[in-house]
């Protein structure tokens, strides 16, 4: 029984080659104990024709560009699977639906960039996986979720710079985890409580930042964590802040792992736009680490309004779409809060947060939005007992267009009567002020007649000074004669001192009559 046992296993390999070269073998490549080689082909793409009961398959050193669910399908027993170096960009989501037996997937030393859990759905027995030399640069929550027997995750030589919290979730199993010569600058405690079966930590060469989010990982390191770091591991060389770079982690005390909480200013923090105008609004804020710029919506609209997109603009990730009353987005440093095409649905409170490991600061924006210059057309009454479906506006509001038609014509109504109340009141005092005006002038005018061969000097003029002392001035020296007594047949004028007498009266004095200049003295 034995000895049949050691033939039927000496006879296998001949029979799985056998069995390869019956199903045919892929155009150049090499196919032996259900193992298909088709490196360094200068292969565009997954070549057909493998054989369905191939274990392992290698196509490293090709410019394969994109796997494809199809790509890999018929191959339900694959094991191992190598496709390093080669131009990987694109995975298409469920690419190794069908592998369930796969243990060994490599694809370091591609151009990836992007990771989702969807990619690697199906690979419930994967045991190691080779992401190293990709461009990764962001490993985002639940990447890892479908390996729960994942043991050794190589993804050093990327360019990661944020590992969130959750982002190794769901790897119970893992033994080995390399992240070292990345973009990285801190990482909390959360992101590695998932590794409950962790024996190997590597994460030299990050450049990390020394702060008070730092200070667990040196605590955890020197309490127990150093038995999952090797000599080379642990010395982990901070980069920032300039006072401690270049030096070790663990030779930095607790007391200088500081953090700055962050400061916000937004500009502006109260604004009134138009139907369909475009509005920017800046948040800064400053601290140390510098802080996660997040916006939201605070204040939700009423039913029956439109949702409205919000986009965050600025800073070096870009902007990112969301909808109203959610979560918007984040950025570092600042943010610009960009509506377009405004309508109803975006009036209402906004509110900028910054946080960092410091703390959290948060500044409120207010958006109300104007109807007066784009109003739509006002729809017909609705029939009896039917549901009106004028737009709604926000409780307290007090723009005029958001009032009936009766109120809008009763109040321009009123503030007509008053402008032209106030009108005619101020006809009224400019007119009773002019003749208050003239009346004092004519009581303050001395007329005189100058009988001397020249021209009435201002110190003859001192002459006629009235009682109460009041300056003279001339206003036309070239008046006419006024009447004499004479001529007007009656006595000197009442209030006009000094008319001329008449000619028989000046030649009863022997004075010599001569042409008369008159003055018009105003006191």
């Amino acid at each position: 029984m034995a000895l049949g046992e050691s033939m039927l296993a000496s006879l296998l390999p001949i029979l799985s080659l056998l069995l390869l070269r019956g199903q045919g073998c892929p155009t150049a490549c090499r196919c032996y104990s259900m193992t298909v080689e088709c490196g360094s082909l200068s292969l565009q793409h997954v070549p057909p024709g493998i054989p369905p009961i191939t274990q392992t398959v290698f196509l490293q050193d090709n410019s394969i560009t994109q796997i494809h669910q199809a790509d890999l399908a018929p191959l339900s027993g694959l094991q191992y699977l190598y496709m390093q170096n080669n131009s990987l960009w694109a995975l298409e989501p469920g690419a190794f639906l069908g592998q369930q037996q796969l243990l060994e997937l490599a694809l370091n030393r591609n151009r990836i960039h992007l990771l989702n859990s969807s990619i690697f759905k199906g690979l419930d027995h994967l045991r190691v996986l080779y992401l190293a030399g990709n461009q990764i640069t962001r490993l985002l929550d639940f990447t890892f979720c479908y390996l729960p027997r994942l043991q050794e995750l190589h993804l050093q030589e990327n360019s990661i710079e944020l590992l969130e919290d959750q982002a190794l979730a769901g790897l119970s199993s893992l033994a080995l985890l390399d992240l070292s010569k990345n973009q990285l600058s801190t990482i909390s405690r959360d992101a590695l409580v998932p590794l409950a079966s962790l024996q190997v930590l590597r994460l030299t060469e990050n450049p990390w930042r020394c702060d008070c989010a730092l200070h667990w990982l040196g605590a955890w390191i020197k309490e127990g964590g150093q038995r999952l770091l090797s000599s080379l591991d642990k010395k982990i060389v901070c980069s920032e802040p300039p006072r401690l770079a270049h030096q070790s982690l663990l030779d930095i005390s607790g007391n200088s792992l500081i953090c700055i909480p962050p400061t916000v200013h937004v500009e502006p923090v109260e604004a009134t736009a138009r139907l369909g105008d475009d509005l920017r609004v800046s948040c800064q804020a400053s601290g140390y680490p510098q802080p996660l710029v997040t916006w939201r919506k605070v204040a939700q609209s009423r039913l029956g309004l439109p949702r409205a997109s919000v986009r965050l603009v600025g800073g070096p990730r870009g902007g990112n779409e969301g909808s109203l009353g959610e979560h918007l987005a984040s950025d570092t440093g600042s943010g610009m809060l960009s509506l377009t095409n405004i309508t109803m649905a975006h009036a209402g409170k906004y509110e900028c947060e910054a946080s960092n490991p410091g703390g959290s600061t948060r500044v409120p924006f207010q958006l109300l939005v104007n109807l007066s210059q784009q109003q739509p057309p006002r729809p017909p009454p609705p029939a009896s007992g039917a549901v009106s479906r004028e737009p709604l506006y926000e409780a307290g509001s007090m723009d005029f267009r958001a009032l009936g038609a009766a109120t809008q014509t009763a109040i321009a109504a009123g503030i007509s009567l008053l402008a032209l109340t106030a009108l005619l009141l101020t006809v009224m005092i400019c007119r009773k002020h002019r003749k208050r005006k003239k009346a004092k002038q004519e009581e303050s005018v001395l007329y005189v007649n100058d009988y001397s061969d020249g021209p009435t000097t201002f110190a003859q003029l001192e002459e006629y000074r009235d009682e109460r002392g009041h300056e003279m001035f001339v206003i036309n020296r070239n008046k006419p004669l006024f009447p004499t007594y004479e001529e007007s047949g009656e006595g000197a004028p009442p209030g006009r001192p000094g008319l001329v007498p008449s000619s028989e009266t000046l030649q009863d004095q022997g004075l010599l009559f001569q042409p008369q200049i008159a003055y018009e003295i105003h006191c």
